[in-house]
């Protein structure tokens, strides 16, 4: 499977355990109708994969999704979903019509520069999303 995006955020290389276990996660905002912010968490020799990239290149990253049970200490089985990168490569801009140079695009807006925080929200308000 693939997910593709411009890169909103890359974070480091972090390192877990005794064994050294090395995780890196970036997150890919989808160009689509309502763009989804998609983290993707690279592991081990994986990491240096992102070393080449930067904040706002348009990307194709190439996943697994990964599933796992674990059961906590009173018991309770829980689910865990994770999806984790393979490859990644970077995306030409397209070209506009005509073969004439296209000018870089503007960032794009986050959450908070676009919408004001509710003031006014209820927990026990119902509403009708479908999720």
């Amino acid at each position: 499977m693939e997910v593709s995006g411009r890169i909103k955020m890359i974070d480091e290389t972090k390192t877990y355990g005794n064994n050294g276990f090395r995780k890196r996660e970036v997150v890919v905002t989808t160009d689509e109708q309502y763009p989804q912010h998609i983290m993707v968490e690279f592991t081990q020799d994986k990491c240096d994969l992102l070393n080449n990239y930067g904040v706002g290149e348009p990307v194709k990253i190439s996943i697994n999704l990964r599933g796992r049970e674990w059961v906590n200490p009173q018991g309770e089985t829980k689910y865990f979903n994770s999806i984790q990168g393979w490859r990644i490569e970077k995306l030409q801009p397209e070209a506009p019509a005509g073969g004439g140079y296209q000018a870089q695009q503007p960032p794009m807006p986050t959450a908070q520069d676009s919408f004001e925080p509710a003031t006014n929200f209820k927990e026990e308000d119902h509403d009708d999303l479908p999720f």
